[in-house]
């Protein structure tokens, strides 16, 4: 148990290639596999290894990310003391990088009383054993360690992810970006391990000579003045940064191996209680190889797709290879092909709809205010 490391979650993600399903909400609260949000997976992670300190560090567009944290309570963080911590819940005007937002709640880090730190993005989808990298990170006996991990597809996946090049030694030498022109790469995981000591130096040097405007450039560009080890996560690994990977990691966990590993290997992935009354399904309806969750009715076809809440697929209506997020209603006789249905859409009678594998139509349902 970790008792002397805080977690930060630093959600100073790219969402340039995923602003379909961003327009009100972080990346990091965007709903996946049906009942979760993207965030509940590192947030489970660090509970799990036993942080009980957790600060999370937000740009904007945070009401739907407070909703669904709430106090904590899920993920057993609603404590008097240490608990869960949001940062900057608002809508800002401007951008102000991660570096800013640590300077002005720096006394969050003072008042914590560990010594440890570990720090992390959200949009690494994965179930990961942060003990045995701590153990690793200690024993090596560096100054900082970045989990990474080797991947063999790197023509297709993992697009603008950094790439560690890693010595004998274990100790990284260089960060590079994955551009697609090699299959294998050693992909950063965007998690690093430091002392909290480390991490306070890092920001008041950043802030005092303005030569980064993030955190993790920071760290990057003082590889010769700290010593770096690199830990190498085995597991399932997606990347949420673009529509393309958002779908290909749904549709992977319809997978029964990989989900029995996301959700159950390193310990449970925990989330927002909703009491809802079982999913009713009629006489006529057909469903297989597909991912439903409760507060549904189906009266149609569901075929290899992910369902939310409250979702009706009314008589006649075939639903295949596509993610409905909560609220939708599927009318008589509609079809569905590869698509991406956003919150509380109505897709009318006899509409079809379809889009491809690699390129998921989005039907997205725009604000009412620009904020």
């Amino acid at each position: 148990m970790l008792s002397d490391y805080m977690g930060v979650l630093n959600l100073n993600e790219n969402e340039d290639n995923i602003k379909s399903l961003t327009h009100s909400r972080p990346l990091a609260s965007i709903p996946i596999a049906g009942r979760y949000r993207i965030i509940d997976f590192v947030m489970s992670n660090m509970v799990n290894a036993g942080l009980r300190n957790i600060g999370i560090f937000n740009q904007s567009k945070s009401r739907s990310l407070a909703d669904h944290l709430g106090s904590g309570k899920p993920w057993d963080l609603d404590r008097k003391i240490g608990g869960l911590f949001l940062f900057n819940f608002g809508v800002t005007g401007y951008y102000v990088s991660d570096l800013e937002l640590f300077r002005n709640n720096i006394e969050y880090f003072y008042q914590s009383k560990q010594t440890g730190v570990i720090l992390s993005s959200s949009y690494m989808i994965c179930n990961i054993d942060y003990e045995d990298a701590v153990r690793s990170h200690e024993e090596s006996g560096k100054d900082i360690t970045v989990i990474y991990k080797k991947i063999d597809n790197g023509k297709k996946g993992f697009i603008n992810c950094d790439v560690l090049n890693i010595d004998e030694n274990n100790t990284v030498i260089s960060v590079g970006q994955n551009i697609g022109v090699d299959d294998k790469s050693n992909i950063s995981m965007e998690m690093f391990i430091m002392k909290k000591e480390i991490l306070l130096q890092l920001i008041y040097s950043c802030i005092k000579k303005g030569y980064c405007r993030t955190l993790k450039d920071a760290i990057y560009r003082n590889i010769e003045g700290f010593s770096i080890n690199a830990y190498e996560f085995k597991g399932y690994l997606e990347c949420v940064n673009s529509i393309h990977t958002y779908y290909r990691a749904n549709m992977d966990i319809l997978d029964v191996k990989v989900n029995k590993e996301l959700f159950y290997n390193n310990g449970l992935i925990y989330t927002k209680v909703k009491d809802e009354a079982p999913t009713k399904y009629s006489i006529k309806s057909k469903v297989s190889n597909s991912l439903i969750a409760n507060g549904c009715i189906i009266e149609g076809t569901v075929e290899n797709s992910i369902i939310a809440r409250r979702v009706n697929i009314h008589k006649g209506a075939k639903v295949k290879d596509c993610i409905i997020m909560q609220g939708c209603d599927i009318k008589e006789n509609s079809r569905l092909v590869n698509c991406i249905i956003d919150k509380n859409i109505i897709i009318e009678q006899n509409k079809e709809l379809k889009g491809d594998k690699e390129f998921p139509l989005v039907i997205e349902k725009k604000p009412l205010f620009n904020l």
